[in-house]
């Protein structure tokens, strides 16, 4: 059982972790903290970024020789596998701590391990200690990485009669200012924003983060489903941020694209056709709807035909939670 100690410890940790930006590529928020053999706090640290010094590891070498004989108390099961750096679990065995504490199991099969590493070691491990505040740290990368594709979040702003445009196409603005400030902080999360070539050729979007600060690992990545071309001179062409041309109809296959290069949030902002294919596929986890006190009376809905004939077939969302911004509301809720 955790001693007082490491329960406030934990709880550093977590603090440690919750103030990296959660748009950090492949890898997940972790903080950790040294106690020494009397159980004071001598180190602490945090992961900032892909290809930089995990958090174990970043606060072994502040604790140096005051770790041995210690406690290592940390979000996330120490890593098992070498690649961008080395393995936690030997830089642990190495420091000669004698107690590791962790919260949540890594969920990645690749990394997994770790407590058996220590334990065959002959280091005393506790697990899942405070465990569902650190699974809150890294919602979206805890299940991409458990299932191997992205979490994907759809957002869509419409009229208060359901419509994201006007007969005549046009769209901007249908929501208020605060609401489109808030889709920039939304895509900061982010590691891609998906759209579909539809979108691209209506609004020539650019579908980079402006109004918010822009991630650690940099803009996120711009993809476009579908087989039209992308015009010469598309805004989303240009060299503000990275994009991605997926020649494709099939939301799987663009999953399968994404996990390859270790994306693991998906901002999915395409029109109806791109999110009832996505919708179909079961892909979408996440719904952050903006509605706008605003009647059109006609013009393109917000989905396509889902094939559902009876209320009673309706998909319906869980968890969900309302918020006022501006005149708009904003409504979020999951469907996993």
């Amino acid at each position: 059982m955790a001693t007082a100690a490491e329960l406030a410890a934990m709880a550093r940790a977590c603090a440690l972790a919750a103030e990296v930006p959660l748009a950090d590529g492949p890898n997940p928020r972790v903080g950790c903290v040294i106690l020494n053999s009397s159980g004071a706090v001598v180190a602490e640290g945090a992961h900032r970024g892909a290809g930089t010094p995990h958090a174990e590891v970043a606060a072994l070498s502040i604790a140096g020789a005051a770790a041995r004989g210690g406690t290592a108390v940390v979000t996330l099961e120490p890593c098992n596998h070498t690649g961008r750096t080395g393995p936690c679990t030997q830089a642990l065995i190495d420091a000669g701590v004698a107690r590791v504490v962790f919260a949540q199991p890594d969920p990645h099969a690749i990394a997994a391990g770790g407590a058996d590493r220590l334990r065959d070691a002959g280091i005393d491990v506790e697990a899942e200690v405070e465990v569902d505040a650190a699974r809150d740290l890294n919602r979206e990368w805890s299940a991409a990485a458990a299932r191997g594709y992205p979490f994907v979040t759809w957002k869509v702003a419409t009229t208060l009669d359901g419509r994201v445009a006007a007969a005549d196409g046009t769209s901007r603005w249908i929501s208020g200012p605060e609401s489109r400030r808030d889709v920039h902080r939304l895509r900061a999360r982010c590691d891609a924003i998906v759209i579909g070539t539809g979108t691209l050729l209506t609004d020539d979007p650019t579908l980079t983060v402006r109004d918010a600060p822009v991630p650690l690992t940099g803009q996120p990545l711009r993809v476009v489903v579908g087989h039209s071309d992308v015009p010469q001179g598309a805004r989303i062409l240009d060299d503000a941020a990275p994009t991605l041309h997926l020649r494709t109809h099939d939301p799987r296959a663009v999953m399968d694209e994404l996990a390859e290069r270790e994306v693991r949030h998906v901002l999915l902002e395409g029109g109806p056709t791109l999110a009832a294919a996505f919708l179909a596929a079961d892909l979408i986890d996440e719904v952050v709807w903006y509605v706008a006190p605003v009647i059109v009376g006609a013009g393109p809905s917000a989905i396509g035909d889902l094939g559902i004939g009876t209320i009673a077939e309706a998909m319906r969302l869980r968890e969900v939670r309302v918020e006022q911004l501006g005149d708009d509301a904003r409504i979020v809720g999951q469907i996993r």
